[in-house]
């Protein structure tokens, strides 16, 4: 079939199981703090330790709060789980980054940024988000809790192996138009079940000239089609993006590296089990109306779908435009939209302006690399005199398991990836966007279509 997921999954493979799965060979396992607890308290049970604790790295993320991290975390339940990462990394010889280390953040901004996430490889997470690491041509999935203990013990795995999908986006994106765009809108036409038992390539024009961090957030989001994870076949933008990172290759091994890397791709005469192709030209800034990513629709759309449950719980009515529509919060960040990108198209967009009377703003940087970068470009002073404040990383409000919880019946324009009912916290309306539509929302207090600014 020659293509590239085979190429990968293919040279992974230790065993085949007749009429069974496939044992898979993983190259690197992350460990945050919510899934990995029972994990390591089977391998207690069984009394065996890590099979290849060098390929693994653990960090808290999504317990951590994004305020006075060199403090006690004050949630005991988020207290007794962090602290329990941190003994079991300790106990079983593994890699940590905590609170306030340097390396510490987001697991799925993290790993690309300090190139442990590298082409080829096979990356697994307790988390279903873990189809990030795609972005740089790996093959990389989220996986259950006692898959994960699976991965500690032998660093293998069980799996079906997935089929495989190529999404084609020709030509060239129009104004205002991001790769959370391209998200938003592939949901919307495949809907949350459209790619349900694949694995995703995606291709064309308009991917090949998205930038690093785009492609990231395009890969961090094909968990909300369904699909198994998805990936962009590694090129100069992936090179140029990893040359020089903490764990990337140096000097000649990192020659040796890009000449494999550059086999890295589907052949011309690759067969996939389904193909799809979009124009580019078709993709306007996008937002959701609903509770799930794939109710969304063009920011200056009208609400396509008859009156349901979803539209009950969101306060809104068939047929209704969202643009004018009143907003409570913003939040800029997550494993979608937390990286340096994220932070200056929003930066660009309400310089010179500020934010907007009665709205809160959580702009909260993905790790604490990206911290320093936003310091050392200036943007925070940007940010600060259109009245914005940045806070510590972490998961943030893109999910209420800490402090940054939107109240019951609030809006807040989001940059995440879920808007299920109470995902920002209970009975709270999560309305799915760009960076650039959240900076706009941010200082006009509403829904406003970013093109406006641009």
């Amino acid at each position: 079939m020659n293509t590239l997921f085979d190429k990968i999954w293919d040279s992974h493979v230790v065993s085949l199981i007749p009429d069974g799965p496939t044992q898979l060979y993983i190259d690197r396992l992350y460990c945050h703090e919510v899934t990995s607890p029972q994990a390591f308290d089977g391998l207690r049970a069984r009394g065996i330790k890590c099979f290849r604790p060098e390929k693994i790295f653990c960090m808290p993320d999504h317990n951590t709060p994004t305020h006075d991290q060199d403090k006690p975390i004050e949630d005991p339940v988020s207290k007794r789980q962090v602290d329990s990462l941190e003994r079991n990394a300790k106990e079983f010889g593994l890699s940590y980054y905590g609170m306030m280390d340097p390396r510490n953040g987001i697991i799925h901004v993290v790993g690309p940024e300090r190139g442990l996430s590298l082409p080829g490889m096979t990356i697994v997470c307790g988390d279903s988000h873990t189809s990030t690491h795609g972005a740089v041509g790996a093959v990389a999935f989220g996986i259950g809790t006692g898959e994960v203990e699976m991965v500690l013990a032998s660093q293998c795995i069980l799996q079906q192996k997935p089929k495989s999908m190529r999404i084609s986006i020709d030509g060239k994106l129009g104004k205002g138009v991001t790769a959370k765009d391209i998200a938003l809108y592939l949901m919307m036409k495949l809907t949350t079940s459209g790619a349900t038992g694949y694995f995703v390539e995606y291709a064309g024009e308009a991917v090949r000239n998205l930038s690093m961090e785009g492609r990231l957030t395009l890969s961090n989001l094909s968990i909300e089609m369904g699909a198994r994870g998805g990936f962009i076949a590694p090129d100069e933008v992936t090179f140029e993006y990893l040359k020089g990172r903490e764990f990337a290759p140096k000097g000649e091994e990192w020659d040796k590296a890009v000449e494999y890397w550059k086999t890295l791709k589907s052949g011309d005469d690759a067969v996939f089990d389904k193909e799809l192709h979009f124009d580019a030209a078709d993709i306007a800034p996008m937002i959701t109306y609903g509770t799930n990513p794939g109710m969304g629709m063009p920011i200056d759309g009208k609400i396509p779908v008859p009156p349901c449950k979803a539209l009950d719980y969101m306060g809104f009515t068939s047929g209704q435009s969202l643009i004018g529509h009143k907003i409570d919060y913003v939040f800029l960040g997550a494993c979608t939209n937390g990286r340096i990108e994220d932070f200056r198209a929003f930066a660009s967009l309400v310089k010179g302006h500020k934010k907007a009377p009665g709205v809160t703003a959580w702009l909260v940087p993905g790790s604490w690399m990206v911290d320093a970068q936003i310091r050392e470009e200036g943007l925070d002073k940007v940010l600060e005199e259109a009245g914005f404040e940045i806070r510590q990383p972490g998961c943030s409000a893109c999910l209420a398991m800490n402090d940054d919880k939107i109240p019951a019946g609030k809006y807040s324009v989001s940059t995440s990836n879920r808007n299920f009912e109470g995902r920002q916290g209970p009975g709270s309306r999560t309305l799915l966007a760009s960076p650039l539509t959240a900076a706009a929302a941010a200082i006009t207090g509403e829904v406003t279509d970013p093109r406006k600014f641009l």
